[in-house]
């Protein structure tokens, strides 16, 4: 299990979404995610480049044919991150007395 650190970074709801749809996957086309999370192109770019710039994520672009392509997968660094993150919230939530799962 990984130690709790809240991230303030990976907080932000937008960004939560990403690193979580990321973490349950190796790599993401930018329109899975962009389709999954619901953000118009330019507003996921700013976030893939937010996360990019923290190491977070790597961004990967190909063509297909004659067709851009992107693609993206959380780094080491990222998952880590991810990890520490969501241990950080259920400490908060077991200290509040919440259960997180199902009875």
């Amino acid at each position: 299990m990984s130690e709790p650190r809240f991230d303030d970074l990976i907080h932000a709801p937008t960004r939560l979404s990403i690193v979580a749809l990321l973490a349950a996957s190796e790599w993401a086309t930018f329109t899975f995610v962009r389709d999954s999370v619901g953000l118009s192109d330019s507003a996921l770019s700013k976030q893939l480049t937010t996360l990019e710039e923290a190491g977070y994520v790597a961004v990967h672009k190909a063509f297909v044919g004659n067709r851009p392509r992107t693609s993206v997968q959380l780094t080491p660094a990222g998952r880590t991150a991810f990890e520490q993150h969501v241990a950080a919230l259920q400490e908060i939530v077991t200290r509040a007395g919440v259960s997180v799962l199902p009875e």
